[in-house]
């Protein structure tokens, strides 16, 4: 009885369909969800809201407050502005996918539109966090963000499948959104322990100012954690370590 041999191209071709079989339940358990997120007036837009999912992915609202985000039937939703949450929306609670749209409440205080001074850097972090959107919001593919399941059961992402195996592009990814979130602690700590909080508690200026303020320069977690009178206080106890360790130091040469 002769035997059928199978080509490496019928192979692939099969392999490919099967996937694509896979990856049809993946979708039909999924869909986009959009809407628009409002001030508690119910009349103003708000922009750079954070829109959330259990799923594990992330949306922010655009200029016009409008927002898309991918979720599944067993997902529930949460709206964030300024690190203060929403409740959570279960999507099968959602009438229409197509136009959820919601107010946020009283406590949330809304950004005005401010005439620029000196930089903001609440205004910079945000826009920051818009302009590079995709690598903050960057998660390494695992089995979790391949299969999800669904009513016609478990089904497979085949472009997460894919991206497992993007090793060179995933490690640029991680590394690059490191450095992100490296830049934004710096910029944080900058915002706290700037030079005219610190000229105006030490009275330094000049050469010894910069050689102050880069030998006691905070640590993030300290900067994020203290309060305005602690973290006036270290500068004022660390000047007074300065004036022993160093000022004194060079005048008696």
């Amino acid at each position: 009885m002769p035997t059928t041999l199978i080509s490496s191209t019928n192979i692939k071709k099969l392999f490919t369909i099967f996937f694509l079989l896979l990856s049809m339940q993946w979708v039909n358990g999924q869909f986009t969800l959009k809407g628009t997120v409002f001030d508690s007036s119910r009349t103003v837009p708000v922009q750079s809201v954070s829109v959330q999912s259990t799923g594990g992915r992330g949306s922010i609202t655009d200029a016009f407050g409008k927002y898309e985000i991918r979720v599944s039937e067993n997902d529930s939703i949460w709206f964030s502005y300024l690190n203060k949450p929403t409740v959570k929306f279960p999507v099968t609670k959602i009438m229409d996918p197509t136009r959820f749209d919601i107010a946020l409440p009283k406590n949330m205080e809304i950004l005005k539109e401010i005439t620029i001074r000196p930089r903001n850097y609440r205004l910079d972090s945000i826009q920051n966090r818009l302009d590079y959107e995709k690598a903050f919001e960057f998660q390494r593919p695992n089995v979790g963000s391949m299969t999800s399941i669904g009513p016609m059961g478990a089904g497979i992402d085949i472009n997460e499948l894919i991206r497992v195996f993007q090793f060179r592009k995933n490690n640029s990814m991680v590394r690059f959104k490191e450095r992100l979130l490296e830049q934004e602690r710096e910029k944080y700590i900058d915002h706290r322990f700037n030079k005219a909080l610190v000229r105006r508690l030490t009275k330094l200026d000049s050469a010894d100012l910069e050689l102050f303020m880069e030998l006691f320069r905070p640590a993030f977690e300290f900067s994020v954690a203290s309060t305005d009178f602690q973290f006036q206080t270290f500068i004022k106890e660390s000047y007074e370590v300065f004036l022993r360790e160093y000022i004194r130091q060079r005048k008696s040469f």
